[in-house]
């Protein structure tokens, strides 16, 4: 049974709205309409990489990509040890985290599923669903 989640970064899009209005504002004020053009298209394209999360587990793999999907990881099941839901703490933060010990994928909120690799390299992928996401990985090892 195929899982697949998506989270949206409703906190991400909102902060980039209030961003691109007010910088708006203060570039056509001061007469160069083109740099509030340039502004939209760069956190428009900040918002197409990093604006929602989707994860997705399948008979053979565990994939998660960021937004449109040029960001994105897939791991074999086979080369999974364990998967436990976890909590990241407030100062982990969102986005791509390369930390001592671990890879963190999140787009919004605290929750997430940490698992492990045989080579013993340990990632998070951050959900809303972590439960469901935990749940679809051990019926998948289990297989």
């Amino acid at each position: 049974m195929p899982y697949r989640h998506t989270q949206f970064g409703w906190v991400i899009l909102a902060v980039i709205a209030l961003a691109d209005v007010l910088s708006s504002v203060i570039v056509i004020a001061a007469g160069m309409a083109w740099v509030a053009l340039l502004i939209l298209g760069g956190t428009a394209a900040v918002f197409l990489l990093l604006g929602w999360l989707t994860s997705e587990v399948d008979a053979t793999h565990l994939r998660m990509r960021f937004g449109v999907g040029i960001i994105r990881r897939n791991w074999a099941l086979t080369r999974l040890r364990r998967a436990d839901v976890v909590r990241n703490p407030w100062w982990i933060g969102w986005g791509v985290r390369f930390m001592p010990g671990r890879t963190v994928f999140n787009v919004s909120g605290f929750s997430a599923v940490e698992f492990e690799t045989d080579a013993g390299k340990v990632y998070r992928i951050g959900t809303d669903d972590p439960e469901g996401l935990r749940r679809a990985i051990t019926a998948a090892l289990e297989r």
